[in-house]
This record gives structure tokens, sequence and C-alpha cells, in this order.
């Protein structure tokens, strides 16, 4: 399936030859693509205050953007061109959504964002930009003309409420189908319009700015540091101008700041946290009635366990990591979680007590279902 997915190159030459370095196009490589999601599906996940949702218009040379959650009469409004509905996260309310994820699990889950929506009506974009990611993008009904460029000129244009290219010099041209495959690196140069009413998938990789990661794990640092005493001035010398900032306060300081210290274990930890972090609008949905420990023990062992749409989990080593947080992977059931994390569901097993606690959590915090 990968090989037709990347026509016919293998999961590992798509990688060397191809991923963050040049397109790939690829004819009928999904057919069928999308066909489990209709329009109104997708308007009413717009309609939802828990899906990051925008509208992208525009009229007489001029770009709108309007941000959801939206109405279903105004998204019936809307004229019969020129116009496009952008849905965030959609593999968070839609089992075909996540499973169609799973076909691109040659990359790690680590980089993986999400599955973003289109629909356009005809004529309907979003104009020439450039994504700071990789991304797939998977024709679904409809159709589309996409053309790309390897320019070096990426200036946008001023006070615009998208990120247009002030220009864009195309180089390839192709009108594509339902099923057909287009992959770009990040910072490729590309636009897309509608040329009848479609929907396009696209599968985004998120690559974090250093200064967000930096940002982050300073957040980090500050929960996970334990740093004694203080600033201590004994013998504090007197000035000639109160206000002026001593230099024996700053050398305080900064062999206060070079204490601080952080090993590789952290940054392990750190990114197992930040990676599986739920984005600012995922809701999990408790059970309403949870069942006991006991009953829920049971269900694991005869019918296995399946990761909620919206959770993220991943390993490293000994750690296991779910939504944010950091456990440690029992040697006992190892194999079973792993499965869990890279497949998203794993078969019956029988979990010691301790596992079946933390289990148990999860499934009442609504990460996993039984």
């Amino acid at each position: 399936m990968t090989q037709r997915l990347l026509g016919n190159l293998s999961a590992s030459t798509f990688l060397r030859r191809h991923w963050q370095k040049q397109p790939l196009f690829v004819r009928d490589a999904l057919p069928q693509c999308g066909e489990w999601l209709q329009r109104d599906v997708l308007f009413e996940l717009a309609c939802r205050d828990d899906v990051e949702s925008r509208i992208v218009t525009r009229a007489r040379g001029q770009w709108r953007v309007a941000h959801g959650p939206f109405t279903h009469d105004k998204l019936r409004r809307h004229p019969a061109r020129g116009w496009t509905l952008l849905v965030q996260g959609v593999e968070q309310f839609l089992p075909q959504a996540s499973l169609l994820l799973q076909q691109f699990s040659f990359i790690p889950h680590a980089r993986l964002d999400d599955l973003m929506v289109s629909y356009a009506a005809p004529g309907g974009g979003v104009g020439p930009h450039f994504d700071s990611y990789d991304v797939f993008l998977l024709q679904g009904i409809g159709s589309r003309r996409w053309q790309i460029g390897a320019q070096k000129q990426l200036a946008l244009v001023d006070n615009a409420p998208l990120r247009i290219l002030r220009t864009f010099h195309p180089q390839q041209t192709w009108e594509v189908q339902q099923g057909d495959l287009l992959y770009l690196p990040p910072r490729y140069a590309h636009d897309g319009v509608a040329s009848s009413a479609c929907m396009t998938l696209s599968v985004g990789f998120r690559t974090p700015r250093k200064l967000e990661l930096a940002a982050n794990f300073l957040d980090f640092l500050q929960d996970n540091l334990h740093i004694d005493g203080m600033i201590e001035d004994a013998g504090l010398p007197l000035q000639a101008h109160p206000a002026e900032l001593p230099a024996f306060l700053i050398d305080k300081f900064s062999r206060a700041l070079k204490s601080v210290r952080w090993s590789e274990a952290d940054v392990w930890r750190f990114a197992g946290c930040y990676l599986t972090e739920p984005k600012p609008q995922v809701v999990f949905q408790r059970p309403r009635r949870a069942m006991t420990l006991a009953h829920f023990t049971k269900r694991v062992m005869t019918r296995g366990l399946q990761l909620a749409l919206p959770t993220r989990m991943l390993f490293a080593g000994r750690q296991i990591f779910i939504n944010g947080e950091c456990h440690p992977l029992s040697a006992a059931h190892r194999n079973a979680l792993i499965r869990l994390a890279d497949t998203r569901a794993t078969p019956a097993f029988t979990p010691g007590a301790a596992t079946a606690r933390l289990l148990y959590a999860w499934y009442c915090a609504g990460y996993v279902h039984a």
C-alpha cells in the first residue's frame, strides 16, 4: 500500500530522495480518497466550538478570513464561487481520518501534526503561499489545479490576513483528480485553485521552530528545577547612586543562573511530553458511567485497548508519553503498550495490577477505550 501511495517508491527511497528535499506527484495514489467524508459532515465539524476552522474568501482582489465556529446558515449562504472552508484536526473526530493517517506511519508519529480538510467552491483557494512544514496533499472529491515553484523570493503581501506571497513563479502545474497525491517539502511555494467544488486532505508534519522549542523547554525546566538558597548581600557596600545597578549583584545573578543544569534524560522527557501535548481546543470525552477497575481489566483481557481519537502517544526506552504526561513503561507489558502507541490499538492482554491501574486512569480521563 505504501509503495502505491508513493508512486511505486519504497518508503526508504522516498525518504532519501524526496523528504525535505523535493516534491513528489503521484496519480491515483489513494483511489476513492475521502469518499467517507461528505461536505455536510465537514460543515458539522466547522460548527463545533472545539474545532479550529476558517473560511477564506477573495472578492475584488481582497482576501478575507473568518474564524469559526460557524452556523449552518452562514455556511450555506456562501456564494457559488471563490471561497474555501478549512477544518483542522479532523482525525480527532472521525475514525476514517485517523485510519488515513496510519497510511503515513513511515514518518515517525512524533512529527505528525494533523489532518486538515478543505472544502472549496469553484475558484476557491487560499492564494500562493508556502508552508513551514512537510505536507501531503491528497485530492478528495472534485478537482483542483495545483501550481508549484522552488522560488527563493518568499516575501509576503503586507497587511494581508493570510501569508500570501508577493510574487509567485510557478514551474509545474497539475490538474488533480480524486486519489492524486502531491508531497511538498517546507518553504516550497504553491497555489491550489478549485476547478470544481472539491475537498483536499492535507496531512501536515510539524517542524517546531528553535525559539518555540527553547521557550517550551524553559517552561519545562521551571517545573522541574530544584535550586536551593537565595541571593544574599551581607556586607552591602554604600553606593553613591542608589539607582545604579550594582555590579556585585549582577555577578551573583550570573552565578545563580549558571547553576541551572539539565541532562539528556531531561531533554528526552521534555520531548515526549511536548510532542504529545494536546492542542488547546482538544476536549477528551470521559465515560459518563465509568466501569469499575475490575470490569475494565476484564475488558482489556478479552477485547484489548484502543486510543481515543484525540490521543497522542509516544514511547522512548522505559518511558511512555501520552497527552503530555510521562509514565514508566512496564517491562512486563512493554510490547502491548508499544503496539498501542504504534497502531493506536492492541489486542487482548493481561495487565499486571500497576499497569491495570494506570490504564484505568487513562480510561477515566478519556484517553483510551476498552
